[in-house]
């Protein structure tokens, strides 16, 4: 990509977050109901993964109706083209193979017998963080336009998921007629209004999950302290993690987002990221942890999840069983042969690594289906290029009781 930036992603992400607070637009400022593209959240058009921590943040400021996201490279090896003139958007992932030159003990370059250095695919001893670069379905011509499963507005379904997985947490839980929700930590209690305190099922649901987010800090759970006074930069971030949280389980649950009751938090909130733009790639790390905590008590969602894998993974074989994919490495002849791209007309650009030729592959030569048939046996190590990056933030300091006004 041509598109070049010094400034790390955090950086460019906290400075529009900021803009974005100002304004009012900030993705967990916008409330989401459950349907419509907007309620999707950003998700790689080819793989189908849903995009993970800070990657979130940036791809929803870009402000796109259409959730798909895919590389340029992506998008050519589907047929598509990127429209003249757009702009793609950063991203960052962790890279845990790459193809390196093979080194004996002593460090020194293996060669083969024809004396050229080869490359083959291997496991990192250190993960690598790295960017990438992408673009929004709406930005490019070729892509099949987005599909979108029509919800019911009740969403009952939705809201027993709910109920289903706050009984299956065994979260403290008690109502009374105050006019705020709380959690305490002192006490480890969730506080909330009575049921018709809340003028919809939605907004009181969106409310308790809000409040067990800072109910997973518990020291038993994940650990995060909140002992801080309302006001302070320690405060604003406890918050920061559980509104963004809170967006995401939304999302995972189909019961959208309210966010009107943190608008107090706003001028706090512009302040930290001001002075620590790392903050924003932090409090959506930790959102992505809250988010996975609270799901697990999900029966549905676990059980979905473990077949879902199964269906993808069964696809996956029969896809790379029947096709080349640009990475594969594949043993034939006594040859190795590397997949580098995927052009159009189903032609492949292949190196053959034994001798370092390079040439173009149709599916109409025989060493197509002779690859073909060679790869189907053996299979290949996959890299997740949207896989993104957990850091292990520093301890933050927060709140004893974090609360919503009614």
């Amino acid at each position: 990509m041509s598109n070049k930036n010094s400034k790390a992603l955090h950086e460019i992400v906290a400075n529009t977050i900021i803009k974005k607070l100002e304004e009012g637009t900030a993705p967990w400022q916008l409330p989401w109901n459950s349907n419509g593209a907007s309620f999707i959240l950003p998700y790689n058009a080819i793989t189908g993964n849903r995009y993970k921590g800070i990657n979130i943040l940036s791809l929803l400021s870009a402000e796109r109706n259409d959730p798909r996201w895919l590389t340029f490279k992506q998008a050519e090896s589907k047929g598509y083209s990127i429209k003249k003139g757009e702009k793609a958007t950063l991203i960052q992932y962790v890279k845990t193979h790459d193809y390196l030159t093979p080194r004996d003990e002593q460090g020194r370059i293996i060669n083969p017998q024809d004396g050229k250095p080869s490359k083959e695919l291997q496991k990192l001893k250190t993960p690598i963080i790295t960017t990438a670069w992408v673009f929004n379905a709406e930005q490019v011509n070729g892509i099949e336009p987005l599909k979108i499963r029509e919800i019911k507005s009740s969403n009952w379904e939705g809201l027993q998921r709910v109920e289903n997985l706050i009984k299956e947490s065994k979260a403290d839980i008690s109502h009374t007629n105050e006019n705020r929700a709380y959690y305490n930590s002192a006490t480890d209690k969730i506080i909330m209004p009575k049921r018709n305190q809340f003028d919809s099922a939605d907004k009181y649901y969106a409310t308790i999950l809000h409040e067990m987010s800072h109910w997973t800090s518990h020291k038993d759970r994940l650990n995060r302290d909140i002992i801080n006074k309302y006001g302070t930069s320690a405060y604003a971030r406890e918050e920061l993690r559980s509104e963004i949280a809170s967006m995401l389980i939304g999302h995972e649950l189909k019961i959208g987002h309210d966010p009107s009751q943190h608008v107090a938090y706003v001028e706090s909130w512009i302040q930290l990221l001001k002075d620590k733009p790392y903050e924003i790639h932090a409090a959506a790390a930790d959102a992505e942890k809250i988010l996975n905590y609270i799901m697990a008590f999900d029966i549905k969602r676990e059980i979905n999840s473990s077949r879902h894998a199964n269906e993808n993974a069964k696809a996956m074989d029969r896809k790379l069983d029947s096709t080349l994919n640009m990475g594969d490495v594949i043993q034939y002849n006594n040859s190795s042969y590397k997949i580098h791209s995927l052009l159009k007309r189903g032609r492949f650009k292949v190196e053959d690594l034994s001798t370092g030729n390079n040439f173009i592959l149709s599916k109409s030569d025989v060493l197509y289906n002779s690859l073909i048939s060679a790869k189907s046996p053996t299979k290949v190590i996959p890299i997740n290029i949207n896989q993104n990056s957990e850091h292990i933030s520093p301890k933050e300091e927060h709140t004893n009781i974090i609360s919503i006004k009614r």
